[in-house]
């Protein structure tokens, strides 16, 4: 496998609704410049890719609940994540992110407010709109667009 610069973590329960949204985004994301990672409710299971890649940038995105409009999306700093719920983890995103940071230049994690975190298959219209949106930000990376919390 050649070594890839960008890695997206995609992280979330599909089987929850609106908390599958990190899963669906890596599982959509195609681009030849970035290796893309559904890690399912266990990113720490993805740790040794990171590890080995050592990539100059790691995003991480999931559900998080922030008191926002549902779909609405944010990069928060890692001194912020342990303070925020966080949806459904084995190990707190915090552990994982400062173990991270060891392996690669650049993370940012990108919590999307959702709107329901239910057992459900389906994902609101708010959460996939922004989805697309989020999409077209790691294309361009365009990470200045994104607002942070």
């Amino acid at each position: 496998m050649n070594s890839k610069k960008y890695i997206l973590m995609g992280i979330g329960n599909t089987l929850r609704g609106d908390d599958g949204i990190g899963s669906i985004i890596a599982q959509s994301f195609k681009d030849r410049n970035w290796l893309s990672i559904d890690c399912g409710v266990v990113p720490e299971n993805f740790t040794s890719i990171i590890k080995k890649n050592r990539p100059d940038l790691v995003v991480l995105i999931d559900a998080v609940e922030m008191d926002l409009k549902s779909g609405e999306f944010r990069i928060i700093s890692p001194d912020r994540i342990s303070a925020l719920h966080l949806t459904t983890h084995s190990m707190p995103l915090s552990f994982l992110i400062s173990y991270l940071k060891n392996h690669t230049q650049e993370l940012i994690f990108i919590g999307i407010q959702p709107k329901i975190i239910d057992y459900s298959n389906s994902v609101s219209s708010e959460v996939l709109k922004s989805s697309g949106e989020i999409i077209r930000i790691l294309e361009g990376k365009n990470f200045k667009l994104l607002k942070k919390l």
